[in-house]
């Protein structure tokens, strides 16, 4: 039964690991679609999204069915149990991701966002691949000190996030408030995406420490 209820485990985090790549690739797909109005990115992220919700659903069975079967308790539980969280952290975060191609879509043929904003939204790009990326690997092989370096990267997306705002509210801004409101929900869904990195990472810190 123990190894049967390991194997289980390692499924878990091998579907885990496969939602992080998904949803690090559709950021990455979403914003090229958003930086340089490319409709077919979009669209393929926007059609993809579902194979996430599917993996997630995976996730869910697995987790009710190791439970029914294995009952565990203490750190076993404590293991499946953050699996959950992890695994709807990531959801969102590809829903996110979605949120951010159907922007580049819905203005297309022209850019969604205009060339003064692309620089900033580049960078909040660029952190939030990184974060993905770490958490792809801590996934694999969880590690609190890693996991808590989330935070650092959190906050380079709220600064850039405070950097697009203030180019919007400038009093020189040209684009009028159609622009400035898209720019405010993409920076949103940047600094989203980020946030629920940073839960991850706090999930992983109590699945390897106990502690909240």
């Amino acid at each position: 039964m123990r190894e049967e209820y390991q194997a289980d485990l390692v499924e878990v985090s091998r579907l885990l690991v496969t939602m992080a790549e998904s949803v690090r690739a559709a950021l990455r797909k979403a914003t090229t679609a958003l930086l340089t109005a490319d409709l077919s990115a979009a669209q393929a992220v926007i059609n993809r999204d579902a194979e996430v919700d599917a993996v997630y659903d995976q996730i869910e069975l697995k987790v009710a069915d190791t439970i029914a079967r294995q009952a565990p308790v203490a750190s076993d539980l404590r293991r499946v149990i953050t699996a959950l969280h992890i695994g709807a952290d990531l959801e969102r975060m590809g829903d996110l991701a979605e949120h951010v191609a159907k922007t580049a879509a819905r203005r297309h043929p022209s850019p969604a966002v205009p060339a003064e904003l692309r620089p900033t939204f580049k960078g909040m790009a660029e952190v939030a691949d990184q974060m993905a990326e770490k958490i792809t690997a801590l996934i694999a092989k969880p590690n609190a000190e890693g996991a808590a370096q989330l935070e650092k990267d959190d906050d380079a997306i709220d600064d850039l996030e405070r950097a697009l705002f203030k180019i919007m509210l400038a009093d020189d801004w040209p684009y009028g408030a159609e622009t400035a409101i898209d720019g405010a929900l993409l920076g949103r869904f940047y600094e989203r995406y980020a946030d629920h990195a940073v839960n991850i990472g706090e999930h992983l810190i109590y699945l390897v420490t106990g502690e909240n």
